[in-house]
């Protein structure tokens, strides 16, 4: 065996090809990849071979070397359509949260709630306060953080929801309609009573209904609002049905600077 051909074995699976057995089965490789739709992998083999070669590379060293770019696009482009698909009106993020601002939010619960244990568990997160206290910052940067995690997320203001129902409504398309709300893994209901026109729209408590309570126990909703729990009667026309809906979602609260802070787990009953 000559001595190239020596260098080539020592160098590991980093070298080029030798001869043109390696060659051709280079090419398959590449072959395939491309039928896998795998370019980015394709690209960096090449990249990787052309590279000197390192001889203390253990050959999952190498592959990965090869793989990892890949899965970092596929992840990278899966995220960006968890993102597009939840309709975020803006990227938030807690590192850009002033905490400093709002000395009295219990921080650290806003932290354990940007792990996901939450939605894991079904748990609800409700906002109260006035507005600009950070209650939308906080309830885009936990869906963000749920985007990139890849759950399914759905963002609306509570004026885009009722708006979209009572259209579905009148045309009859009101269980597709609903769907979209009822099953993605975190459902975030912004600005609820911020709106005039919202309150007229909301005449028919039975729609907010029709949205929270199936996913009651099943899957996460954060609500924002800027009026008290004890407004929503007013708010949704239905002061029996606002009952039902807080008395699920806010068995217990949290006193914070924006107001309120409520953290609702599932009953145990």
């Amino acid at each position: 065996m000559s001595e190239s051909r020596k260098a080539s074995q020592q160098a590991g699976p980093a070298s080029p090809p030798a001869d043109r057995g390696e060659a051709e089965t280079l090419e398959r490789i590449r072959e395939g990849l491309s039928t896998l739709h795998l370019t980015q992998m394709r690209q960096t083999l090449d990249e990787v071979l052309a590279s000197p070669p390192r001889e203390e590379m253990s050959r999952p060293e190498w592959l990965w070397r090869v793989l990892e770019p890949q899965g970092r696009e596929r992840l990278e482009g899966r995220v960006e359509r968890r993102i597009r698909e939840s309709r975020l009106p803006a990227r938030k993020t807690l590192t850009a949260f002033d905490f400093d601002f709002q000395p009295k939010l219990d921080r650290d619960l806003v932290l354990e709630l940007s792990t996901l244990r939450f939605v894991d568990r079904g748990f609800n997160v409700l906002l109260a306060g006035m507005s600009g206290t950070g209650k939308s910052h906080i309830a885009l940067a936990l869906a963000l953080a749920a985007c990139a995690d890849n759950r399914r997320v759905r963002y609306t203001t509570s004026a885009q929801l009722l708006s979209t129902l009572n259209a579905a409504l009148a045309d009859e398309s009101l269980s597709s309609a609903l769907r979209q709300y009822t099953q993605p893994d975190l459902l975030v209901i912004d600005e609820v009573g911020l709106e005039q026109v919202e309150r007229s729209a909301a005449s028919r408590a039975g729609l907010m209904q029709k949205v929270l309570l199936p996913r009651h126990e099943r899957r996460s909703t954060i609500v924002t609002s800027n009026i008290p729990w004890e407004s929503w009667g007013d708010y949704l026309g239905d002061h029996l049905g606002a009952a039902a809906l807080i008395d699920r979602l806010i068995p217990d609260l949290l006193t914070c600077g924006l107001g309120v802070l409520h953290h609702s787990a599932p009953s145990t009953t």
